[in-house]
């Protein structure tokens, strides 16, 4: 299990929290920092002794830190955790474990709800079965469900930075869609996720992820990438009223 985080003070210690609050304990826990200036490391700190791996240094951002990460894991399987998320309960692990077990896939996904300051849930990803082909059609699993195999990283390749926000998507589009790696879909929400993401930001952010999003569909082989790119929001507006 794998943490980045920078000047992450306010939701650190409940993302910490929900880790070793897992029924699951067979966790290698990594936590990959940025450098922060604020109280982020003096939290992480208290927890030192549970946790098995803590590298402090400047990076190139949130995806050259997981690709840090992933770099250090002597673990079979990976995910990742973002400091502002926290798993839904406590069952999460023991879950995603079994379904490796009884599926034999090399992929993991299942459902994330958002929720606002206040914990309350605004929206919910319900992500449904996979098939091939249907990225095609603007589907994608939401990334912080996302577990694989650690040898995947490997064979195909890690977080590439040429994709800025979309980094993660074009990751999920080269295992599930190029190079067609079994994946299974788990019908339970494992993660909460806070709303406000950094691709969201500002209108900017939003434009420059779609820019990347389409290269990354050229990239990975999406038949009509244009049509793709327009269906990824749409398929978002039902996430409000499930």
């Amino acid at each position: 299990m794998i943490t980045v985080c920078f000047n992450a003070e306010s939701t650190i210690h409940q993302c910490i929290q929900s880790v070793f609050h897992q029924n699951f304990k067979n966790i290698e826990y990594i936590i990959i920092d940025g450098g922060s200036t604020d109280k982020t490391l003096q939290i992480i700190n208290q927890y030192k002794d549970k946790i098995d791996i803590l590298l402090s240094e400047p990076d190139a951002g949130i995806y050259d830190a997981m690709n840090k990460g992933i770099k250090l894991a002597g673990g079979d399987i990976i995910g990742m955790l973002n400091a502002d998320d926290s798993f839904a309960d406590n069952n999460v692990l023991s879950m995603v474990a079994e379904a490796f077990k009884q599926s034999n896939a090399r992929i993991i996904y299942g459902d994330l709800d958002f929720v606002n300051s206040k914990g309350a849930v605004v929206r919910k990803w319900r992500s449904g079965q996979y098939s091939h082909g249907m990225f095609n059609w603007g589907w994608m699993p939401p990334h912080p469900t996302f577990y694989c195999n650690r040898e995947l990283f490997h064979q195909f390749g890690f977080y590439s930075l040429k994709y800025g926000t979309a980094a993660d998507y074009e990751l999920m589009l080269r295992f599930m869609h190029y190079n067609r790696i079994e994946a299974f879909y788990v019908r339970k929400v494992l993660i909460g996720m806070k709303i406000g993401g950094i691709s969201n930001k500002s209108f900017g952010n939003r434009v420059k992820g779609l820019f990347f999003d389409l290269k990354a569909m050229r990239k990975n082989g999406i038949l009509l990438p244009v049509a793709a790119l327009m269906f990824k929001p749409l398929r978002k507006i039902n996430q409000y009223f499930k």
